[in-house]
């Protein structure tokens, strides 16, 4: 039998938007935390690079924003962009309040407490990481908090489907949302979640495109829920393409992290050819689109399939002790990058845009908030600087977070005749192959037509596609049981 639910908040993902939400809410509340695969499974945990802030003598304030600025190519919000950085310093001392290990500096004679490292578009070394699993440091001590903290309760392996407005409920007529129906992946049940307040935290939407640096998780389903709910999405069209993702047949989504071109890595074309100072003059320290696009020119160019990252002039004691997963990783597919170039190619890696908020995190949808890669604050404009993603994560959900519980006492639950989730006719799909065969083609089709470079002729043939997929994907969703990947592919 489907389940019902009551908490004052209720969270869907469980990255570091989500899980520090949770713990700050969790003081005036209980809280939900709804994840559709195992807590850990996100795109914090495959973070490597860092989190940007200003914590350095040598650094300012003017510079990380106008480094922001200059990234997201004239379109990012100015107020934005400054109440974050702003806030760089009280976001780190959160995290390590919440148990989160940042790499110091060893040398006795630095003033600087941690160990700086640099990236992409950055003037200067601001990036605090914990070697090259920065994400999934963060992840780890998040986690473990909110484990132990007893207002939180943890769904794994539910996979929200929709959310629920007051409307829905009987309650009123209004666009607030009281909560949301979720698939129970062991019952195959669709449970409902009643909620005072409710965060989304679900992530990108990587998984649109045949390669990415995303986990399988990123199916944009935040961002389609909140666009059926009625909530207005923003900047949809900037897709940040990540420029070095490993080059292997059996590791497509490996992320080659920036900060090894940070630490003095080298682009070269197969030949060996140094080709970024062509393109920008911070050569291979320029921002991510702008390495994107030189690659993918120098790829259409030569005909080749990828190429390399070049680091093997670095001392090979350091290159093992800084990048250990990366060392690691690329050593059991038979490189050493303390001895041969690592072959990358870029991937879909970040949606600058998303649900739009306001500096609380608020949708404008009553009691919906949206924080992480789900949102769209106005801080990327049309890319994202390195590293400043996991900052942003932290700032907005703190806001997010402090907006709740102040609305808490006036939020009621919706009413007694809370709605159930009506299957209908539906019956157990025998064609699973429909799903994955549609789901292949959109990947591929927007791989091509709606990548890297983009034309209008092959915008206007994914559009068509697209067109004639959602026809066939909505007669599906209706007439068959839901199941994870249906749910997917409907969001997609």
């Amino acid at each position: 039998m489907p389940q019902h639910h009551q908490f004052d908040f209720l969270v869907i993902g469980s990255g570091i938007a989500g899980l520090f939400y949770a713990l700050r809410v969790a003081e005036a509340g209980r809280v939900a935390i709804v994840t559709k695969k195992d807590a850990a499974d996100s795109a914090t945990n495959r973070a490597q690079g860092g989190i940007a802030a200003v914590l350095a003598n040598h650094d300012s304030i003017e510079q990380h924003a106008q480094d922001t600025l200059d990234a997201g190519a004239g379109l990012c919000r100015e107020d934005v962009v400054r109440f974050v950085v702003e806030r760089g310093q009280r976001s780190i001392e959160s995290l390590l309040a919440c148990g989160v290990d940042f790499d110091r500096d060893e040398n006795p004679a630095s003033v600087d407490r941690f160990s700086f490292g640099r990236e992409g578009g950055h003037s200067q070394r601001r990036i605090l990481h914990h070697r090259d699993a920065t994400g999934r440091e963060i992840e780890r001590a998040l986690l473990a908090c909110a484990e132990r903290h007893p207002n939180i309760s943890l769904f794994e392996n539910h996979c929200a489907v929709n959310l629920i407005s007051a409307a829905h409920a009987g309650a009123e007529s209004s666009e607030r949302i009281v909560g949301a129906f979720v698939l129970n992946a062991a019952t195959s049940e669709v449970d409902s979640f009643e909620a005072k307040i409710t965060l989304l935290a679900t992530g990108g939407a990587g998984k649109t495109y045949l390669y990415t640096t995303n986990p399988s998780i990123a199916s944009g389903d935040g961002m389609a829920m909140a666009y059926r709910a009625g909530a207005t999405l923003m900047n949809m069209e900037f897709i940040q393409f990540h420029p070095t993702c490993f080059y292997h047949p059996l590791s497509r989504s490996f992320l080659i992290s920036e900060a090894v071109r940070g630490e003095g890595g080298v682009l070269r074309t197969q030949q060996g050819d140094a080709f970024m100072r062509k393109y920008h003059p911070m050569a291979d320290l320029a921002p991510r689109d702008i390495v994107a696009r030189a690659i993918d020119t120098e790829l259409k160019r030569s005909g080749h399939e990828y190429v390399v990252l070049d680091i093997t002039h670095h001392d090979a004691q350091f290159v093992r002790e800084r990048f250990p997963t990366i060392h690691e990783h690329c050593l059991q597919h038979g490189i050493d990058i303390t001895k041969q170039p690592i072959p990358v190619v870029p991937a879909a890696h970040y949606i600058c845009g998303g649900v739009r908020t306001n500096l609380r995190g608020e949708s404008d949808l009553e009691n919906l908030f949206a924080v992480g890669e789900v949102a769209c604050t106005g801080l990327h404009g049309a890319n994202r600087l390195a590293s400043n993603s996991l900052l942003e994560a932290v700032v907005f959900a703190e806001e997010a977070a402090a907006e709740s519980i102040a609305r808490l006492p006036q939020s009621t639950f919706a009413s007694k005749q809370f709605p159930r989730w009506e299957e209908g006719r539906a019956t157990v799909s025998e064609e699973a192959v429909v799903i994955t065969q549609n789901w292949d083609e959109i990947r591929r089709f927007m791989w091509n037509y709606v990548g890297i470079v983009r034309s209008n002729r092959r915008l206007e043939r994914a559009r068509n596609r697209l067109q004639l997929l959602k026809q066939e994907i909505d007669d599906y969703y209706w007439n068959f049981k839901l199941t994870p990947d249906l749910i997917e592919l409907r969001n997609i």
